[in-house]
């Protein structure tokens, strides 16, 4: 058994919506959560600026002793995953693409159309595509860049008509050209926008990876007899601008988990 905490970043806030899965599976798990609000979005931005980024953080949470890094964004673990496993050795570093590329693997087949949304750095690796097709090629993935998602969350405007505006010009050509039946949440931003797309486009099946990745970060914790067997340390969650919109953010991802909430604000180096 293992009881320090298991480490999550993400760009801002996206990556918290990976925190309600883990707590209903996991709740002996500790976390110490980084949001670097102060630099968000990542998913514009050229991959060498995002690879520091990520190295700094993940050195901020390796120095604070976690047992586990979960990258809790899409953009990095496009981008950094491979880098950060090389970088720190010492510690399990999980993607979030991955899990989510398996579970398509395993529940769709060759007459799904399978749809992915994501920031311009995930969309333009095409990593979840090549991540799908290398286990099944026969399974058509079909990816669309949303740019201004992340950036309007990060802001609050979720439930009016300027997202809706946006969803439809995202989505609705999207859907309808590649006849999609099967979306991909391809950014952890985007599960704060489920209800809304489903609202629209009722027949689709939502796949979110920020559930998905939960069922891989027990699986490698009890491979390696790591699992908690008591919550032994308070959940910290550093932002690296600890805005008022940041915190209120958090109350409202997390309003119906049983997590003890403790804000801090720190800057990387």
């Amino acid at each position: 058994m293992d009881n320090r905490p298991i480490g999550f970043f993400d760009s801002g806030l996206g990556g918290l919506t990976t925190i309600p899965p883990l707590k209903n599976m996991l709740p002996n798990e500790s976390i110490i959560y980084f949001g670097d609000t102060a630099r968000t979005p990542y998913g514009s931005k050229a991959v060498s600026t995002i690879q520091n980024f990520a190295l700094q953080i993940s050195k901020f949470l390796v120095e604070n002793n976690v047992k586990m890094i979960v990258i809790a964004c899409n953009t990095v673990s496009a981008t950094c995953l491979d880098l950060l496993r090389e970088r720190f050795p010492e510690v399990e570093i999980v993607g979030i693409i991955s899990p989510a590329a398996s579970y398509i693997v395993k529940n769709c087949g060759m007459h799904d159309k399978i749809g992915v949304i994501g920031t311009k750095v995930t969309i333009s690796s095409n990593t979840y595509k090549n991540m799908i097709q290398e286990q099944n090629s026969r399974i058509e993935v079909f990816e669309k860049a949303c740019p201004a998602f992340v950036p309007l969350i990060e802001e609050g405007i979720i439930h009016n008509d300027i997202m809706d505006l946006t969803i439809e010009y995202y989505m609705d050509d999207f859907i309808l050209e590649n006849r999609i039946n099967t979306l991909v949440l391809g950014c952890t931003h985007y599960p704060l926008l489920k209800s809304m797309i489903m609202r629209k486009y009722p027949n689709l099946n939502i796949v979110n990876p920020s559930e998905e990745v939960v069922f891989d970060i027990k699986r490698r914790l009890k491979k390696r007899n790591m699992l908690a067997d008591k919550k032994e340390y308070e959940d910290i969650f550093y932002a690296s601008d600890l805005s008022e919109n940041f915190v209120n953010m958090i109350d409202i991802i997390l309003e119906d988990s049983d997590v003890r909430k403790e804000f801090k604000s720190m800057e990387v180096e």
